[in-house]
């Protein structure tokens, strides 16, 4: 029989969409039915996996990403690609955030039952926020859980002094998004983004903005666009109707820092730390702040070999963080 493991990880698979390693979990049945002695069960098993590896895909059914060791040709200064492991329940988040979240996940993983009937699943989103507040992990976070590509789009490549070349580009970057599935990150979107009746709008970027409006207008494919920025109040208003989706970060509540702290330190003796104290030093700070004064902490403790931590330890980390964004 299999194994509760094997059980679990068969059902995890299925359920995040993951064919191929619910295959290679059925093989590791048979091998431990085999081994058992059931020589005629794991041959029927293998048989199984082997007829369903072989089978073609019905129309329209999703298949996995084909790895991109880097984008080629012109595409290679304008995409990074990286294949995040992140998962939803590494992020501590507000619950209408992951509320949000887990319903453009839930989407995607059956957007072939949603498009039988005429329905598309929310494949643009766009993230606001102020800086650490989780928007770039939020990206890597979709890509981890639909197990895709993360592709970010780099400005500094796609952005020229030459008219109508940035614009060339993008479509580039949207014929990219057509062709290879993934999750596209823009971050940074006020880069291109700007208010177009801004006094100091530039005629070229008005006319790379209207391009990336109508590609994002147009865009049919199975990727998942990404857009993120520290400051919406500069964005032109005609994008945010281009999304699917507006999800709005913040800085942690006393519980949400209290709770980020604890998850990271969670390999140590925390027992003797005042909570209360460590949350009223998490003020002010953003997730990625408190993520970075943790692993100090963690880190000191591991080269000091000591397996428990004080609230001076840890508050004094989250001071000096505070103190090195004030320089």
């Amino acid at each position: 029989m299999a194994t509760a493991e094997q059980l679990k990880a068969l059902l995890k698979s299925h359920t995040e969409g993951d064919t191929e390693r619910f295959y290679s979990v059925a093989l590791q049945v048979a091998a431990t039915e085999a081994k058992q002695g059931h020589s005629s069960l794991a041959r029927e098993l293998r048989s199984l996996v082997d007829e369903a590896r072989a089978a073609p895909k019905p129309e329209g059914q999703l298949v996995g990403p084909i790895p991109v060791a880097q984008p080629r040709g012109e595409l290679a200064g304008l995409l990074s690609v990286s294949y995040p492991k992140a998962r939803l329940s590494d992020m501590v988040l507000a619950e209408d955030v992951r509320a949000q979240l887990t319903r453009i996940l839930r989407e995607q993983h059956q957007q072939a039952r949603l498009r039988e009937h005429g329905l598309r699943p929310r494949s643009r989103v766009l993230l606001v926020g102020p800086p650490g507040s989780g928007k770039t992990l939020t990206a890597s976070v979709l890509a981890g859980e639909m197990h895709l590509p993360l592709f970010s789009i780099q400005f500094d490549g796609l952005i020229t002094k030459f008219m109508g070349e940035t614009a060339a580009k993008l479509r580039l970057v949207f014929d990219a998004i057509h062709r290879t599935r993934g999750v596209y990150l823009f971050d940074e979107l006020d880069a291109i983004g700007g208010n177009r009746a801004l006094a100091n709008d530039v005629g070229e970027m008005r006319r790379v903005l209207n391009s990336f409006l109508q590609f994002l207008e147009q865009e049919s494919s199975q990727s998942v666009v990404v857009a993120a920025t520290n400051h919406p109040e500069i964005l032109d208003r005609a994008l945010f109707r281009r999304f699917n989706d507006v999800i709005e970060y913040d800085l942690p509540s006393a519980e949400l820092a209290e709770q980020t702290v604890r998850v990271r330190l969670a390999s140590f003796d925390t027992t003797q730390v005042a909570w209360p104290e460590v949350a009223a030093a998490t003020s002010g700070l953003s997730y990625a702040e408190i993520v970075v004064a943790c692993e100090d902490v963690a880190k000191t403790a591991v080269l000091d070999e000591q397996t428990s931590l004080s609230t001076r330890e840890i508050v004094q980390a989250l001071e000096d963080r505070r103190k090195r964004r004030a320089r």
